[in-house]
């Protein structure tokens, strides 16, 4: 398989259909990365920690309806080129 464009974007799509797929309780609570495990004071700079929880929960709110039409292009696209 050759390094195209097309194999690059494929692959940032699974990464973030690998982001939007995470369950906080059943997965990321088990490891630690729950929502009660991000208590901040007010004022503080929040961690690594808290951001990729922000992170994680921005790309399952915003792109949720566009990953599904993405997902629908490139199934179409793989199934009528190849």
């Amino acid at each position: 398989m050759a390094f195209t464009l097309y194999s690059l974007i494929q692959a940032a799509l699974l990464c973030v259909n690998a982001v939007a797929v995470l369950h906080e309780e059943r997965f990321l609570s088990k490891i630690g990365w729950g929502v009660d495990q991000s208590v901040g004071g007010f004022g503080d700079e929040p961690g690594v920690k808290v951001q990729v929880m922000n992170l994680i929960r921005s790309v399952r709110t915003v792109m949720r309806v566009p990953l599904i039409a993405v997902n629908s292009v490139c199934i179409v696209l793989l199934l009528l080129f190849g």
